[in-house]
C-alpha cells in the first residue's frame, strides 16, 4: 500500500508537509482550474509533482457530468470529455481515476462543520432530517431506474477507453449514502448496489474507491466488505464515522467504531497495493483563521492521521512476516 495525501495542483505548504511526512504518492483535485482534463494541464501537473518528489497516482475530480447523470441532451459531449481525461491519464502514467455518480448540487453534503470533539477539536457531520427540510431540487422526479440506465450507458462508453488506456476507474460512494436527497435518488449507497454497478460492466478496470466512512455509515462490516470486494478495490479513503447514513459525525481516526487495524489487515490479505489516503480530519486549535483550513481537510489533523496510518501499516507488515 502507498500512503498518499490529497494535494492542490500547484506547490504550497501542504506539499512541504507531505514530503516531511515521507509521502511520495499524490492525489490531486483541480479546484478552480478550468479545463484541467486537457493534456497540457495534466502533463504540467504530473511533472510539477515529479519535480518535487511525488508520483501523481490519482486524479480525484470529475469534469462536468450533470447531463450524463440525468440522461439529458448533451451527455455524449460530456462523456467525450471524460474519455479525453482517461486517455490523457493513460498517456501520462496516472493510474487511478476517482469519480462519483451524483449530480453536483446534491453531491457531497454536510449540515454541520464545527461539532465539538475531544480537546475542543471540530468535526463535520450530517443530519438528513435537516437537509430534507429544504425544497425539492429542480431535478426531483427522476427515477432510480432512469439513473441506473444512464449509468449503464456511461460505463459502456467509458470503461473500454479505461481498459485501453490502462487506467483504473474507482467509483466513490454517495456521501452521505442515503437513498435520496431533496427528491433526487442516489444509487451508490449500499454494498448490494455497488455489486450491481460492478456487474453492469465486468472489467478489472472498473472498481471501487473504498471510502471507509461511507461504508461504515451504510452499516457494513468494514473488514468483511474489503474482503468481499477484493481486487476490485483500486483506491482507499481511510476514515471513520459514528452514526448512520442519515445521522453521523466524523471521528478522529483512532476514536471511531471501526477496527482500523483489522481494516488494514484486510487490505493486506486481499493484496491491495494501491494508494490509501486519510480523509475528513478534525480541525484543531489555531486552524480556524487559516485560508486552507477547509472543514475536513486541515493540516494538523491530517498529520496525525498519516502517522496513525503508517503505524498500522507497519504493524500489518510485521504480521505478514511472522505468518
Amino acid at each position: 500500500m502507498d500512503p498518499a495525501v490529497m494535494l492542490p495542483p500547484s506547490q504550497d505548504r501542504r506539499w512541504t508537509l507531505a514530503r516531511q511526512l515521507g509521502i511520495e504518492s499524490a492525489v490531486v483535485r483541480f479546484w478552480g482550474v478550468e479545463d484541467w482534463w486537457q493534456y497540457d494541464t495534466l502533463v504540467q501537473t504530473r511533472n510539477r509533482f515529479a519535480d518535487h518528489g511525488f508520483s501523481l497516482d490519482v486524479v480525484e475530480d470529475r469534469p462536468p457530468m450533470e447531463k450524463t447523470v440525468l440522461g439529458r441532451e448533451g451527455r455524449d459531449e460530456e462523456i467525450e470529455t471524460v474519455k479525453e481525461l482517461i486517455k490523457n491519464m493513460g498517456q501520462l502514467g496516472i493510474d487511478t481515476y476517482c469519480w462519483v455518480w451524483t449530480e453536483n448540487p446534491v453531491g457531497y453534503l454536510r449540515t454541520s462543520d464545527a461539532i465539538p470533539d475531544r480537546g475542543g477539536s471540530l468535526q463535520t457531520g450530517y443530519e438528513h432530517e435537516l437537509m430534507d427540510q429544504a425544497d425539492d431540487h429542480p431535478e426531483a422526479g427522476i427515477s432510480e431506474e432512469e439513473l441506473w440506465e444512464n449509468l449503464k450507458y456511461f460505463l459502456a462508453e467509458v470503461v473500454p477507453v479505461a481498459e485501453e488506456a490502462g487506467v483504473k476507474m474507482a467509483l466513490h460512494p454517495d456521501d452521505p449514502p442515503v437513498s435520496s436527497v431533496r427528491g433526487v435518488p442516489r444509487l451508490i449507497n449500499s454494498v448490494e448496489n455497488y455489486e450491481r454497478v460492478l456487474e453492469l460492466y465486468e472489467s478489472p478496470n472498473h472498481g471501487v474507491t473504498f471510502c471507509q466512512g461511507n461504508f461504515a455509515a451504510m452499516g457494513a462490516d468494514i473488514p468483511a466488505t474489503i474482503r468481499r470486494f477484493g481486487d476490485r478495490i483500486h483506491f482507499v479513503h481511510f476514515r471513520d464515522v459514528k452514526g448512520t447514513a442519515e445521522s453521523f459525525v466524523e471521528t478522529w481516526h483512532d476514536d471511531g467504531p471501526t477496527d482500523m487495524l483489522a481494516a488494514m489487515e484486510a487490505y493486506r490479505e486481499i493484496g491491495f497495493d494501491g494508494p490509501i489516503r486519510p480523509d475528513h480530519v478534525p480541525k484543531m486549535d489555531g486552524e480556524n483563521d487559516r485560508s486552507e483550513a477547509h472543514p475536513g481537510y486541515t493540516d494538523m489533523g491530517r498529520l496525525f492521521a498519516v502517522g496513525y496510518m503508517k503505524g498500522l501499516l507497519e504493524q500489518t507488515e510485521k504480521e505478514k512476516v511472522t505468518t
